[in-house]
């Protein structure tokens, strides 16, 4: 049980740090999706 709950705390504190990476890497991915969408037109 120690074992998950340090890993959970690890797990959060990297998702804690690099959040702002995550939505920039989300946003870029929707974008490019987007704009290929929109080239079939």
């Amino acid at each position: 049980m120690q074992t998950i709950a340090a890993g959970y705390r690890g797990l959060s504190l990297l998702l804690n740090l690099n959040w702002d990476r995550l939505v920039a890497v989300a946003v870029m991915i929707f974008a490019l999706s987007f704009g290929a969408y929109m080239g079939q037109f």
